[in-house]
Protein backbone atom coordinates (compact mmCIF):
# COMPACT_ATOMS: atom_id res chain seq x y z
CA UNK A 1 0.00 0.00 0.00
CA UNK A 2 1.23 3.58 -1.21
CA UNK A 3 1.02 5.54 2.53
CA UNK A 4 3.08 8.81 3.26
CA UNK A 5 4.60 8.48 6.76
CA UNK A 6 3.87 10.25 10.11
CA UNK A 7 6.86 12.39 8.76
CA UNK A 8 6.13 13.10 5.51
CA UNK A 9 2.30 13.57 7.19
CA UNK A 10 2.92 15.98 10.10
CA UNK A 11 5.99 18.05 8.05
CA UNK A 12 3.10 18.64 4.85
CA UNK A 13 1.21 19.52 8.20
CA UNK A 14 3.05 21.96 9.51
CA UNK A 15 4.55 23.48 6.21
CA UNK A 16 0.91 24.07 5.40
CA UNK A 17 0.95 26.09 8.74
CA UNK A 18 3.91 27.97 8.17
CA UNK A 19 2.26 28.83 4.70
CA UNK A 20 -0.80 30.48 6.06
CA UNK A 21 1.29 32.90 7.99
CA UNK A 22 3.26 33.92 5.17
CA UNK A 23 6.93 35.71 6.28
CA UNK A 24 5.94 34.82 10.27
CA UNK A 25 7.75 32.36 12.30
CA UNK A 26 5.56 29.66 14.15
CA UNK A 27 7.22 27.82 16.96
CA UNK A 28 7.21 23.56 17.20
CA UNK A 29 5.31 23.72 20.31
CA UNK A 30 2.76 26.12 18.75
CA UNK A 31 2.18 24.06 15.68
CA UNK A 32 2.31 20.95 17.85
CA UNK A 33 -0.83 22.35 19.78
CA UNK A 34 -2.75 23.43 16.87
CA UNK A 35 -2.63 19.79 15.33
CA UNK A 36 -2.39 17.57 18.26
CA UNK A 37 1.10 15.89 16.91
CA UNK A 38 3.92 15.37 19.72
CA UNK A 39 6.73 17.82 20.21
CA UNK A 40 9.33 15.35 19.80
CA UNK A 41 8.67 14.20 16.45
CA UNK A 42 7.39 17.26 15.14
CA UNK A 43 10.86 19.10 16.04
CA UNK A 44 12.83 16.31 14.18
CA UNK A 45 10.64 16.84 11.12
CA UNK A 46 11.01 20.58 11.09
CA UNK A 47 15.40 19.94 11.87
CA UNK A 48 15.26 17.76 8.65
CA UNK A 49 13.23 20.34 6.85
CA UNK A 50 15.70 23.21 7.20
CA UNK A 51 18.52 20.91 6.68
CA UNK A 52 16.70 19.93 3.04
CA UNK A 53 16.43 23.71 2.79
CA UNK A 54 13.07 24.14 2.97
CA UNK A 55 12.29 25.89 6.39
CA UNK A 56 14.06 28.61 7.94
CA UNK A 57 15.27 28.56 11.30
CA UNK A 58 14.73 31.86 13.27
CA UNK A 59 16.35 31.66 16.67
CA UNK A 60 15.48 34.19 19.32
CA UNK A 61 12.34 34.85 21.71
CA UNK A 62 10.16 35.54 19.01
CA UNK A 63 11.93 32.49 16.88
CA UNK A 64 10.77 29.57 15.43
CA UNK A 65 10.39 28.16 12.24
CA UNK A 66 9.84 29.95 8.74
CA UNK A 67 9.66 28.38 5.13
CA UNK A 68 12.84 29.36 2.93
CA UNK A 69 10.70 30.45 0.42
CA UNK A 70 7.78 30.77 -1.40
CA UNK A 71 4.91 28.24 -0.94
CA UNK A 72 4.56 27.73 -4.39
CA UNK A 73 7.73 27.54 -4.95
CA UNK A 74 8.01 23.97 -2.39
CA UNK A 75 6.60 20.39 -3.85
CA UNK A 76 5.03 17.58 -1.52
CA UNK A 77 7.54 15.53 -3.52
CA UNK A 78 10.58 17.43 -2.29
CA UNK A 79 8.60 17.19 0.99
CA UNK A 80 8.47 13.82 0.99
CA UNK A 81 11.93 13.24 -0.69
CA UNK A 82 13.52 15.02 2.50
CA UNK A 83 11.54 13.19 5.20
CA UNK A 84 10.80 9.69 3.67
CA UNK A 85 13.78 9.50 1.05
CA UNK A 86 12.93 8.18 -2.30
CA UNK A 87 9.28 7.41 -3.47
CA UNK A 88 9.37 3.90 -4.57
CA UNK A 89 6.42 1.77 -5.91
CA UNK A 90 7.96 -1.12 -6.70
CA UNK A 91 11.65 -2.97 -6.12
CA UNK A 92 11.48 -2.28 -10.25
CA UNK A 93 12.54 1.32 -9.84
CA UNK A 94 14.87 1.22 -7.14
CA UNK A 95 19.02 1.73 -8.69
CA UNK A 96 19.41 -2.23 -8.84
CA UNK A 97 16.43 -2.00 -11.21
CA UNK A 98 15.89 -5.97 -11.51
CA UNK A 99 14.62 -8.64 -10.02
CA UNK A 100 14.41 -12.30 -11.25
CA UNK A 101 11.17 -11.64 -12.99
CA UNK A 102 12.48 -8.85 -15.21
CA UNK A 103 12.96 -10.64 -17.71
CA UNK A 104 9.18 -12.36 -18.03
CA UNK A 105 7.34 -9.55 -16.57
CA UNK A 106 4.66 -8.20 -18.20
CA UNK A 107 3.50 -5.26 -15.51
CA UNK A 108 6.95 -3.80 -15.09
CA UNK A 109 5.91 -1.41 -17.92
CA UNK A 110 2.43 -0.56 -16.57
CA UNK A 111 3.75 0.19 -12.93
CA UNK A 112 6.89 2.23 -14.15
CA UNK A 113 3.79 5.07 -15.83
CA UNK A 114 1.81 4.66 -12.58
CA UNK A 115 4.94 5.25 -10.71
CA UNK A 116 5.88 8.46 -12.85
CA UNK A 117 2.23 9.57 -12.67
CA UNK A 118 2.80 9.49 -8.98
CA UNK A 119 5.79 11.33 -8.67
CA UNK A 120 5.07 13.78 -11.50
CA UNK A 121 1.75 14.67 -9.51
CA UNK A 122 3.24 14.99 -6.36
CA UNK A 123 5.66 17.20 -7.83
CA UNK A 124 3.27 19.49 -9.35
CA UNK A 125 1.43 19.70 -5.96
CA UNK A 126 2.43 22.26 -3.72
CA UNK A 127 2.64 24.00 -0.36
CA UNK A 128 0.64 26.77 -1.51
CA UNK A 129 -2.07 24.43 -3.04
CA UNK A 130 -2.35 22.72 0.43
CA UNK A 131 -2.77 26.22 1.96
CA UNK A 132 -5.87 26.71 -0.72
CA UNK A 133 -9.44 25.72 0.54
CA UNK A 134 -10.01 22.14 -0.16
CA UNK A 135 -12.90 22.85 -2.15
CA UNK A 136 -11.23 25.14 -4.31
CA UNK A 137 -8.05 23.21 -4.62
CA UNK A 138 -10.24 19.88 -5.11
CA UNK A 139 -12.01 21.52 -8.80
CA UNK A 140 -8.48 22.76 -10.15
CA UNK A 141 -6.26 19.07 -9.55
CA UNK A 142 -5.86 17.78 -12.96
CA UNK A 143 -7.55 13.71 -12.33
CA UNK A 144 -5.67 11.18 -14.20
CA UNK A 145 -8.11 9.29 -16.84
CA UNK A 146 -7.41 5.92 -15.02
CA UNK A 147 -8.02 7.44 -11.66
CA UNK A 148 -11.99 8.67 -13.09
CA UNK A 149 -12.19 4.94 -14.66
CA UNK A 150 -11.30 3.80 -11.97
CA UNK A 151 -13.26 5.32 -9.54
CA UNK A 152 -16.64 4.97 -11.97
CA UNK A 153 -15.95 1.10 -11.77
CA UNK A 154 -16.14 1.32 -8.12
CA UNK A 155 -19.63 3.31 -8.15
CA UNK A 156 -21.10 0.56 -10.45
CA UNK A 157 -20.29 -1.85 -7.86
CA UNK A 158 -21.45 0.04 -4.83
Amino acid sequence: MLKLTKKADYGLIALRHLASVPGQTANTRDIADAYRLPVPLLAKVLQTLTRAGITQSVAGTNGGYKLAREASRISALEVVRALDGPVILTHCFTEHGTCDQSDACTVREPLRRVHEAILDLLNKFTISDLAESPAARLTQLPVPAAAISSQSEFEARS
